[in-house]
């Protein structure tokens, strides 16, 4: 099967169990600062999982595009990936585990085919210190349906994680394991979870590869979570039915609610009989593209790492330059840039000819167009970002490599040496990554490199980085402070009114909202003037203090668009939307699809003072960027 054979019968086998197909969320999400990327299918229905009724109902089913940045380093194994997508079926407050664990069964061994003698399972062992019980229901289903199947189970509690679960697999098919591998919520494990957060015990599925041979290295005994590659993780049913309470302890959600994930490039790869998440076409038509440029082949062990890291890098930018995000030097899009440099050099590993990257798009573009037909209308806007990022790293490259020579240079001995500093200035100011330093620096016959220095200062700056981000970023799980929602708010006054100023080609192009300001992504040609700008500004607080209801209403995708409501650029709606409207539908100012929060009256803004423009300023061509404030 192809990758659309297995979303087109995932999305119907959900359908038939009577979900709704909702919509991947944006890559950047709307309305929460408190992260750069949607990185889960869960972070988006935040709202819905504590109980606001969504407007398709109780049962959902979707594919989330998806963005971890922590795997960057670690992308070129068989598995990991910086941009993937999530299946996800959702229960809001109704069906529970005796429904969703045989559903999940039933579409991996009789829908997708997977061998069921190859299927192991985990479960949440529990925890007697936060009074969360172990879960044996989960166990007891998962007995019923393998000895549907024939399969004889055993059910293993293994070991702490300190001792590398040294007990293995014990002749195990089931397996309870603690709170670092079973149980899930945003933030990780229980004691990392702020107040406020849902989260619950999970049940996991893994399939085996037996042409795997377990490695000692990863720990003596073998098991499903073991990271040798043997088994690998297809699935994860998460139900979350706890919120962290204020004094540390867990207290039950006023919905049980069921959150499954999965991996769309491992699922596929699994129907494949191939643990390499690379051989999905998703991917695998790049790599294919890669090597006709390359004259190598993606089976050399010499270089399979390369094709990967360059095939995963490239594709994540082309969907995060598609929903707006440019190659920059700070937060986003600085990890555009990283993405994009790193498949240069590794492109270069591959002797691709310089200049080629953009030709890559075209093959990401064909997989995906028909899931996301936004990429279609972006193609040549997204391979010029691409060609342009790569042009400007090739000329820092230059500088670099002078400066490598001047290292050299003023090395002891006549050989030359490169100090930690040295290598970590390379690294931070020319993109150097370290493999790429210790080959030129050969060329050069400089024998020495403090190569364990620059190890520890990369590892600093990382903590420190890590550590700014979350200080930047804090607040919770999705900011929906009194702040915010005000902003929010003034977000849609502002869009209007550069319509009314503008024109009415004026259409979002992003957006960003924290407790301190908003900022919005616009489609328009031209500088604004400053009378433009103050004519916005009028036109925003005259609606502030007119005072105007601001309402929510239900309605079919079909009579929302004929009402004009503004809706993001390139998006898919389900049937049935949340609309918000400034002032009563037959007479609003301000219509748009939206899912909140928001005020109830316009002039609650006011009491955060008056709307100002900071900063207008172009970031793409054709794209022009507003940050405003409320201030006294």
């Amino acid at each position: 099967m192809t990758a659309g054979d297995i979303r087109h019968k995932y999305l119907e086998f959900f359908k038939s169990k009577g979900h709704t197909v909702i919509p991947s969320a944006p890559l950047v999400p709307q309305n929460d600062p408190t992260t750069l990327f949607t990185s889960s299918g869960m972070q988006p229905l935040v709202p819905y999982l504590l109980g606001q009724p969504h407007p398709a109902g109780k049962r959902l089913v979707d594919l989330q595009k998806s963005v971890r940045t922590g795997d960057i380093e670690e992308v070129g194994d068989n598995r990991h990936l910086t941009f993937f997508e999530m299946f996800g079926n959702w229960s809001l407050g109704d069906y529970f585990k005796q429904e969703q664990l045989p559903w999940v069964f039933e579409l991996l061994t009789d829908v997708l085919g997977l061998d069921p003698q190859r299927v192991y399972v985990t479960v949440f062992a529990g925890d007697e210190s936060l009074g969360i019980p172990k879960d044996d229901e989960s166990v007891e289903i998962w007995k019923s349906l393998f000895a549907k199947k024939g399969i004889e189970t055993k059910d293993v509690m293994l070991g702490s994680e300190e001792a590398g679960y040294e007990d293995g697999m014990q002749g195990g098919r089931i397996f309870y394991y603690d709170a670092k591998k079973n149980w899930w919520s945003r933030s990780g494990t229980p004691d990392k979870m702020p107040a406020g957060e849902p989260g619950g015990p999970d049940s996991e599925v893994f399939y085996e590869f037996p042409h795997i041979q377990h490695d000692p290295k990863f720990g003596k005994q073998c098991h499903p979570n073991c990271d040798c590659g043997r088994y690998i993780e297809i699935g994860n049913s998460v139900f979350m039915e706890y919120i962290k309470q204020e004094d540390g302890s867990f207290g039950k959600l006023k919905q049980r609610n069921v959150d499954f994930g999965g991996g769309f490039e491992r699922l596929v790869a699994a129907t494949m009989d191939s643990d390499d998440a690379y051989m999905a076409d998703s991917l695998h038509d790049v790599i294919k593209k890669l090597e006709r440029l390359s004259g190598k082949h993606y089976t050399d062990p010499q270089y399979q790492k390369a094709f990967r890291i360059v095939a995963d890098h490239i594709r994540a930018a082309v969907f995060l330059i598609a929903d707006g995000v440019r190659p920059g030097n700070v937060e986003r899009g600085y990890v555009v840039r990283r993405l994009v440099r790193r498949a240069v050099r590794f492109c270069d590993q591959l002797r691709v000819p310089a200049g080629e990257i953009g030709n890559l798009v075209e093959p990401i573009v064909a997989q995906y167009k028909d899931a996301y037909p936004a990429l279609e209308e972006m193609k040549g806007n997204i391979r010029l970002e691409l060609v342009q990022e790569e042009e400007r790293f090739r000329k820092t490259l230059e500088r670099g490599m002078k400066e490598l020579a001047r290292f050299a240079l003023a090395g002891q001995a006549g050989e030359g040496a490169i100090t930690a500093q040295d290598a970590f200035q390379l690294f931070t100011t020319y993109g150097f990554p370290l493999e790429l330093i210790i080959e030129e620096a050969g060329m050069r016959g400089i024998k020495q490199i403090d190569i364990e220095g620059f190890k520890e200062l990369l590892k600093k700056h990382s903590e420190l980085s890590r550590a700014g981000s979350e200080q930047k970023f804090k607040g919770g799980l999705a900011d929906t402070s009194e702040q915010t929602t005000r902003l929010h708010t003034a977000h849609h006054l502002l869009l209007k009114a550069l319509q009314l100023v503008l024109g009415p080609e004026v259409h979002q192009r992003g957006s960003n909202i924290t407790q301190e300001r908003l900022r919005i992504d616009f489609s328009y040609g031209q500088k604004m003037t400053d009378e433009q700008k103050k004519e916005v500004e009028r036109i925003v607080n005259e609606k502030i203090n007119e005072d105007i209801p601001v309402m929510r209403t239900e309605m079919a995708l079909d009579e929302a668009e004929k009402l004009h409501a503004e809706h993001e650029f390139g998006a898919k709606y389900p049937e049935r939307v949340s609309v918000y409207s400034v002032g009563p539908l037959d007479s609003a100012f301000s219509i748009e699809f939206c899912g909140g929060p928001h005020v109830q009256r316009t002039g609650e803004l006011g009491q955060s003072g008056v709307f100002k423009i900071q900063k207008e300023e172009a970031v793409a061509q054709g794209v022009r960027r507003i940050k405003a404030v409320l201030t006294k």
